[in-house]
């Protein structure tokens, strides 16, 4: 029997970026790094991140991806829904390679959000 522990972990945002599709479904390109400081919570034991922008963005965490790990990458995953009910996927990515820096990804069919982040 595994025993899982239930707890809160706590990332700063420090700039984002966002990559549409276009009308003919094809990926654009990344928009420029803003600089924006928000904080983000996953909470495991309410099975929700949130993303404290000026209006909140709340994910409701459906499933639980089994860790990813390769020589570059570490990746935590989540299948979610957000305020309004659409499904989405978020990964938390560490860069091995780049100092271990963290990325939130927010991916939806036809756009995805990139936020750079700490822990704190």
């Amino acid at each position: 029997m595994q025993q899982v522990q239930s707890q809160s972990y706590h990332f700063k945002t420090s700039g984002f970026s966002v990559l549409e599709k276009n009308e003919r479904g094809k990926w654009g390109e990344w928009s420029n790094l803003d600089l924006v400081n928000l904080s983000v919570v996953l909470d495991t034991n309410k099975h929700r991140i949130v993303v404290y922008s000026q209006e909140i963005q709340l994910y409701n965490i459906l499933d639980y991806i089994e860790r990813e790990e390769n020589d570059t990458d570490i990746v935590y995953s989540f299948m979610c829904k957000d305020n309004d009910g659409k499904e989405c996927k978020l990964s938390i990515i560490t860069r091995k390679k780049q100092d271990y820096r963290k990325q939130l990804y927010i991916n939806y069919d036809n756009r995805i959000i990139v936020y750079n982040i700490i822990t704190v």
